[in-house]
């Protein structure tokens, strides 16, 4: 199983990238955000990728970080949701939006997403909703960390991608912040509800003004 691939850019196609990796192309799908993300032709980028096999058909489909291709693998996990919708919901929402979408139970969030309609979206909440804590927490972890590489990940020697300090800020604020709460006592699904709420209002805030946001919106009401 190819986990991952790291190489020149030789082509960008509507949907996806040609990739070389020491010499082979390959093929790899990307959702529309992705793209927007990668860097030009020629220059060199690594995907963290799932191969999907069918009877006559090979496809390599690729994410810029491990919480991408996480909910990728939960999305088509769910009844209806197939490489391409899963696709469509993480290029209009991105990683930290589909978490927030779905930790908050926000169907019409998922619906806005080409091609998934609005039972789809809720069958998606709902059984993906208890998921969500587990996913946001690895945000922080595993989407800045640079892992040495298995030996199943077709790799060259590349130069280190210039960061991308907002997203990576924003990804473990979110991280420390449902952690802090999980340890506050409060139950993982609500908490991380609660910090889903307040980073949609402030997508920007540091841990500490995410917690204090998300503990004045778990305190009881009345």
């Amino acid at each position: 199983m190819i986990g991952r691939l790291a190489g020149r850019i030789d082509y960008r196609g509507l949907d996806h990238v040609l990739l070389d990796v020491g010499g082979v192309g390959y093929i790899v799908y990307v959702s529309d955000r992705t793209l927007m993300d990668l860097p030009g032709t020629g220059e060199f980028a690594a995907l963290y990728t799932d191969l999907v096999v069918r009877e006559d058909l090979l496809q390599l489909f690729g994410f810029l970080t491990p919480q991408d291709k996480e909910w990728h693998r939960l999305l088509t996990s769910v009844q209806g949701i197939g490489a391409k919708a899963s696709m469509a919901i993480l290029g209009a929402l991105g990683p930290d939006g589909t978490s927030r979408a779905i930790a908050m139970g926000d169907w019409s969030a998922v619906k806005a997403a080409p091609g998934v309609g609005p039972k789809l979206a809720q069958r998606v909440v709902n059984e993906l909703k208890d998921k969500a804590p587990a996913v946001m927490a690895m945000s922080g972890a595993l989407g800045n960390v640079v892992d040495p590489e298995p030996a199943d990940v077709a790799v060259v020697p590349t130069p280190k991608a210039a960061p991308k300090p907002r997203r990576a800020a924003a990804s473990s604020a979110q991280a420390d912040a449902l952690s802090a709460l999980v340890n506050l006592g409060y139950q993982p699904g609500e908490a991380a509800g609660a910090v889903a709420q307040a980073m949609g209002d402030d997508p920007e805030a540091e841990a500490n003004a995410v917690i204090r946001s998300a503990l004045k919106l778990l305190a009881p009401k009345g």
